[in-house]
């Protein structure tokens, strides 16, 4: 045998030289390819979430259209106020009650009017300017004003009513440095979570009306985004939670929709909801109620009843069982029975 046929145990065939180099070439692009796929899909995924979380923290909301004297022929201050917290301003309408003879209010009596979510003070589907028309009437200072997230000029993140609270509790601050002794919060949707909100913090509210209710937390705010897109729980609702702080700065489980929930308030509340509510459950509401001791305190469930469009429904029947609550309230306190529970 020649020495030029002889190979040691290692030598290999030069086509098979060539040929291990390029399956392994082919397998690590393959696995970088799965990679690259599998990332980028992880990547838009946080990044849709990302998005939905913005499009909760940021919703859209049509501007301000009119005002109390081109809507009702009342006349109006424009007001503005820093939040409690002072991180964010609010700005409003307060329509004294004595408005049709002089813009200095006669009244020391004050419904400050809590808006829903996706809405700014107007909130034309409840509608909103035939309420404080009908307060104003009643004698009733009213104040309207926006939450950060419908502010044009201080816009800020809706926060489930953590910071909306603050931006209340200023309102009511407010509305007792013009002078009013008896102060109401009529609350719709959020704005009535928010009121419950802030009733856990202050003891300058008297009283409160609630209008289909809804109590923030990350359940019940990812069911109404399933409302809008139908995504499933997991892995939605874990992102969204992690994802919503960037845009809010504020965690969603740290709203306290739990104590809202079992907090049996002193002052007294009317709750007000539809059966047919497709954003919160009048169940809740009645939760609410079951909770409440106070003597003056009323639940009213609608047959039928829709989100937010109860008065619309009910205009007479509304005004009239709302009307006997606030005169309770307000001779109780004229009494000086003491409203609390």
């Amino acid at each position: 045998m020649s020495s030029s046929t002889l190979r040691t145990p290692l030598q290999l065939e030069p086509a098979l030289i060539s040929i291990v180099p390029r399956r392994d070439t082919r397998r690590n692009a393959l696995v970088a390819g799965v990679s690259a796929a599998v990332a980028l899909t992880l990547l838009l995924i946080v990044a849709f979430h990302g998005y939905i979380a913005w499009m909760v923290a940021y919703p859209y909301v049509a501007p301000v259209l009119s005002n109390p004297m081109e809507a009702k022929g009342l006349k109006y201050q424009d007001v503005t106020f820093p939040s409690l917290s002072g991180r964010t301003t609010v700005s409003g309408w307060y329509i004294p009650a004595a408005a049709g003879q002089s813009a200095k209010s006669e009244s020391d009596r004050t419904i400050v009017l809590s808006h829903g979510y996706g809405a700014n003070r107007e909130e034309n589907w409840v509608p909103m300017y035939d309420l404080a028309s009908l307060l104003n009437r009643l004698n009733y200072n009213v104040l309207m004003f926006d939450y950060g997230y419908a502010s044009k000029e201080y816009r800020a993140p809706a926060t489930g009513g953590w910071e909306e609270s603050q931006q209340l509790l200023a309102a009511v601050d407010y509305v007792r440095s013009e002078g009013s002794k008896e102060v109401v919060v009529w609350g719709f949707s959020m704005g009535a979570g928010t009121a419950l909100q802030a009733a856990l913090q202050t003891d300058r509210i008297d009283a409160m009306i609630l209008d289909s209710t809804f109590v923030a937390s990350p359940d019940t705010l990812f069911e109404n985004v399933r409302n809008i897109i139908d995504l499933p729980r997991f892995p939605s609702l874990p992102l969204i939670e992690k994802l919503l702080p960037l845009w809010t700065g504020v965690d969603f489980n740290k709203i306290p929709a739990e104590k809202v929930m079992n907090t049996s308030y002193s002052i007294p509340i009317y709750m007000i909801h539809g059966t047919m509510d497709a954003k919160a459950s009048y169940q809740s509401s009645e939760s609410i109620f079951g909770k409440q001791t106070n003597p003056l305190s009323r639940e009213w469930i609608v047959s039928g009843g829709q989100h937010e469009l109860l008065f619309r429904q009910h205009p007479k029947e509304y005004i009239q069982r709302a009307a006997l609550f606030l005169s309770q309230v307000n001779q109780s306190l004229e009494n000086g029975d003491g409203l609390k529970a």
